[in-house]
């Protein structure tokens, strides 16, 4: 998987990628990360990329042509037409799916506004996808780049120590995580549930799954709608969903 970051602050994704379980995979192969600076396609000898709105209005926009021209060099370095990720509020909220589907591909390039956006003319040309961490405005693209190519760097092979870590975290399903403990057996006079030290396999499969369902229910009732639960699962949920 390669990563192409279009961006203002080239510094900013980098340093933030290259730490923790990202920069661990970046530095055995396993993906790669380059962040373009826009401004190096800027068409004016002062390395401006913005200018006023037509029509009037607050703030800047950012011009069409230094955006295509980063994301040319992509195209031209990896002799293919990559998948355009723009990181917007007025894109598709980003999901564990999402991160699932993108995981699938070759090369992904998310491309980073700032000021008041980016002129809607490149944005026809070569986006693909529209995509929004959530409902609240940033000063910019960056962070929610980050999130995502942390979040879909999860799942490439080899990338986490233990490969089915990915498989059973929050979301899968459209259910959370069930809680999880570790030493010392008491802390704060609070026990480990017994069953998770019984070495009864099926029963703590069994705990954890009860325990999943009854956390969706109280913290994200919302995702219930899209989990495949038995008719058992669906009385206890009830009894744990929130009350007005």
């Amino acid at each position: 998987m390669n990563f192409h970051i279009l961006t203002l602050f080239p510094e900013m994704v980098m340093n933030g990628l290259n730490t923790s379980i990202v920069g661990r995979a970046i530095n055995n192969q396993l993906l790669t990360v380059e962040a373009i600076n826009i401004r190096d396609f800027a068409e004016n000898k002062h390395n401006r990329v913005d200018d006023y709105t037509y029509g009037g209005g607050a703030g800047m926009l950012m011009q069409a042509g230094p955006v295509y021209g980063a994301y040319q060099s992509v195209v031209e370095k990896t002799g293919k037409t990559p998948r355009v990720i723009y990181l917007s509020p007025q894109g598709q909220t980003f999901s564990q799916s999402m991160a699932e589907e993108f995981a699938k591909e070759e090369e992904l390039v998310f491309l980073c506004g700032h000021y008041e956006g980016i002129d809607e003319r490149v944005l026809e040309e070569i986006v693909t996808d529209y995509v929004s961490i959530g409902d609240y405005v940033l000063t910019g693209g960056e962070l929610p780049a980050m999130v995502m190519i942390d979040a879909i760097s999860r799942l490439i092979p080899g990338v986490l120590h233990n490969d089915t870590s990915a498989e059973f975290e929050s979301f899968q399903d459209n259910l959370l995580e069930y809680p999880q403990y570790t030493r010392p057996e008491e802390w704060h006079g609070k026990k480990v549930p017994e069953i998770l030290m019984s070495g009864h396999h099926a029963n703590v499969e069994k705990w954890r799954r009860e325990q999943s369902v009854i956390r969706t229910a109280q913290r994200r009732p919302d995702l219930l709608e899209k989990a495949v639960l038995t008719e058992k699962e669906k009385e206890l949920a009830k009894k744990y969903l929130p009350t007005e």
